[in-house]
């Protein structure tokens, strides 16, 4: 079996852009479109030149929602909702990419952490057959397996604990 070359940084980042599904690619745009300063700009005038219009001041122009503007009101409303929703739904695509950068982290940590113990293991061997012989306790702790069960039953403890110390 050929083995395949570690993914880059921008690799990963492209697979999850790829995992993207329609509603995702749609509330990324949204999200990138509404949160820029342009569209805020372009909101500013429309709103101005709404009232400027709508309170005769400009000339010829004849109102056609009297202050105290209801149908800007409804119009801003009807946005406001919009917005807050494509908001809602940002949040949780980040949140889920969170979830995932999580999780992807937590298996290298994990694997990097076996990786680790066994070369502590493989070094104290050495050690032994070269004739070195030291009594370290804290290297015959790190040259322990983790026990993935513990950690999680000890993060369960203190996640319902929070004010526990140990």
């Amino acid at each position: 079996m050929k083995k395949q070359p570690p993914l880059a940084v921008k690799d990963i980042r492209s697979s999850l852009s790829l995992n993207l599904k329609l509603s995702d690619r749609v509330a990324l745009r949204i999200t990138n479109i509404f949160g820029s300063i342009t569209f805020l700009i372009i909101c500013a005038i429309i709103f101005l030149v709404w009232i400027l219009w709508n309170t005769a001041i400009i000339p010829g122009a004849l109102p056609f929602d009297k202050y105290p503007f209801p149908g800007l009101e409804m119009g801003v409303s009807i946005f406001a909702i919009i917005l807050s929703v494509s908001v809602l739904i940002s949040q949780n695509r980040i949140g889920r990419l969170e979830k995932t950068r999580q999780k992807v982290e937590f298996e290298v940590n994990f694997r990097a952490e076996n990786e680790i113990t066994k070369i502590l293991q493989m070094l104290h061997e050495m050690q032994k057959k070269m004739g070195i012989n030291t009594q370290d306790h804290e290297l015959e702790t790190m040259k322990e397996n983790i026990d993935l069960q513990r950690l999680h039953e000890q993060i369960w403890d203190e996640e319902k604990n929070p004010d526990r110390e140990d």
